[in-house]
């Protein structure tokens, strides 16, 4: 599966983005979709996940309240709404993806358990 990121930019703090992933390839409902970031001089980390249908969402614990995941399997596209956003959440945004097998909240949070990635798109945030 191919995924391309966009919506990225510059943004002032309390201020909001919405990215977009967009896939191509092989069966999109059949993929956990996560998002994650990259800010500098760190690493890569986890930011949401949402399974196949939608059903099951799960945020981390510095982005849970402000940011939300979402998914339309019929455009084969997962979003990540960024409200209220601080000056630490400036990074590279990466989608995502794993077949979904059920895997445990470990497996989902967990960078090296998704094979395919975007290539990223910045996000900064201005105080």
């Amino acid at each position: 599966v191919q995924l391309v990121e966009s919506g990225g930019g510059l943004v002032q703090a309390g201020g909001s983005l919405r990215l977009s992933c967009a896939a191509s390839g092989r069966t999109f409902s059949g993929y956990n979709m996560g998002w994650f970031r990259q800010r500098p001089g760190k690493e890569r980390e986890f930011v949401a996940v949402i399974t196949p249908s939608g059903g099951t969402t799960d945020h981390a614990d510095s982005v849970k309240g402000r940011f939300t995941i979402s998914r339309d399997n019929a455009k084969s596209t997962v979003y990540l709404q960024m409200n209220s956003l601080k000056t630490e959440d400036t990074a590279v945004y990466h989608c995502a993806a794993q077949w979904f097998l059920g895997q445990s909240r470990r497996r989902l949070w967990d960078v090296s358990e998704y094979p395919y990635w975007g290539q990223g798109t910045q996000v900064t945030v201005s105080s």
